[in-house]
Formats: C-alpha cells, structure tokens, sequence
C-alpha cells in the first residue's frame, strides 16, 4: 500500500519530462550541419581530381603531377592523411602548388562541398 498518492504523479510527471526531452533533443539531433573546416581551404585553392598513383607520383585531373615534400593532404573530416593511404582512389578536392609547380597543400572535398561546385578558376600562370 502507498501511503503517499502524490509519488505516482511525481514519477508520471518525472516520466512525461524525460520523454518529452527525449523527442526535443531527438528533433534538434535531425538537423545536424557540416562543421566549418579549421583551417578554412584557402581562396586560392583549385578544384581538380586526385589520383595517388605512386606516392609522390599523382594524377591531377588526368595530368602526371608530384606531390610537394611535406605536402599536406587533409581528409573529409580536416584530418591530416598520409597519401600512402589514398592509392588508386579518385577524389574530388581543391589543392594549391608551390612555387615549382608541386602540390603541395590538397583538401578533400565532402559530398556537398563537391556538389556545391566553385567559381571557375583563371589559369595559372607559369613561373
């Protein structure tokens, strides 16, 4: 026997609260963004198709290329990768050159980075 008839409606309300905080939070989980890159990719980044043959050996948009020493190659998630790790996959990302013409910096683009596309880019100009 209950001497307190209050509990049950202290747990029926206690219950009704955690449901309903429940289905808010599930709500809110529902429209989840990308996160910013951190660093940004830079403005001066163009966009192309990586291809790691041979590290350092690539295919940049179907052109042999070499990737710079100590070229930084940042994943989806802006995690640093090694380009060991990317043999014979073809991924659609944006990269810069050194001064002599080596990739040296490339992101690779999320899905909707990729389909949001970008402005076309001059050509570059030869040193």
């Amino acid at each position: 026997m209950n001497r307190c008839p209050a509990s049950h409606r202290f747990r029926a309300l206690c219950l009704a609260l955690a449901f309903g905080s429940t289905l808010v939070t599930q709500g809110a989980s529902a429209q989840v963004t990308e996160p910013q890159r951190i660093p940004p990719i830079s403005a001066k980044a163009q966009r192309g198709v990586l291809r790691v043959l041979a590290p350092p050996e690539v295919l940049m948009d179907g052109q042999p290329a070499r990737l710079a020493p100590g070229a930084r190659i940042r994943d989806r998630n802006n995690l640093m990768v090694v380009s060991g790790a990317l043999l014979g996959q073809e991924l659609v990302v944006r990269y810069t050159r050194d001064p002599l013409g080596l990739v040296h910096e490339v992101w690779i683009l999320r899905a909707s980075e990729a389909a949001a596309g970008m402005p076309p880019q001059p050509a570059p100009t030869p040193y």
